[in-house]
Formats: structure tokens, C-alpha cells, sequence
């Protein structure tokens, strides 16, 4: 399972708005790939449609969808939201990560 921080929660809900989705409908994909100093990249981005590999989870109102192969790599993990001196964004706890990289948008295990 993925879960969400009601400060990311309310991100989200607003990002999807500005950008012409419903987060009662839609939902937020996480997923990874190669890639980043660290071997593994986080993706992100809204989305309407579910793929057949695709395992869905709903956390503090929002629907999180992930691919099976992403998931092996992202159980556990909580999707926050920082809006700290060292830049805004969404950030990644994942609790199966090794090692991350300084600007935390890659790992590796």
C-alpha cells in the first residue's frame, strides 16, 4: 500500500483541479523506472485510465494506482508534500530504499 500526508492530500486535490481532473473520479499514477543518479526514478502524474497490471489503493481520499512491477518497489511507501526553503515538491518516504539521492527524486535497493 501507498499512503498519502493530508498536506500532499490537499496538494494533489488541488493540482488535479487546476489541471482538469476530479479526484473523486481520477487518480494520482506512481510508478518507477531506470533512471537518476541513484538507478530508480519516482514518476507521478494524474491519470483517468486503469491498465489491466494496475493495482489500486485509496489513501485519505485519494485513489493511488500503481503498475505490479512499480509496486515491488513502492509498498510501504507515503507520498508527502514539501514546501520547504530547499525547494517545493512531492517527496518520496519509501521505506525500501537503500540509498537516495541528494534531491530525493531518485534510489536505489
Amino acid at each position: 500500500m501507498i499512503s498519502i500526508t493530508d498536506i500532499a492530500r490537499n496538494t494533489v486535490k488541488k493540482l488535479m483541479m487546476e489541471d482538469g481532473f476530479d479526484h473523486s473520479t481520477d487518480f494520482v499514477r506512481v510508478g518507477v523506472k531506470s533512471g537518476g543518479c541513484s538507478g530508480l526514478s519516482y514518476q507521478l502524474k494524474f491519470d483517468k485510465m486503469i491498465q489491466d497490471n494496475d493495482k489500486i489503493f485509496e489513501d485519505n481520499g485519494i485513489k493511488i494506482v500503481v503498475d505490479k512491477k512499480s509496486l515491488l518497489y513502492l509498498v510501504g511507501t507515503t507520498l508527502e508534500y514539501s514546501g520547504g526553503l530547499n525547494g517545493k515538491g512531492f517527496v518520496f518516504t519509501n521505506p525500501n530504499a537503500n540509498r537516495t539521492c541528494g534531491c530525493g527524486e531518485s534510489f536505489s535497493l
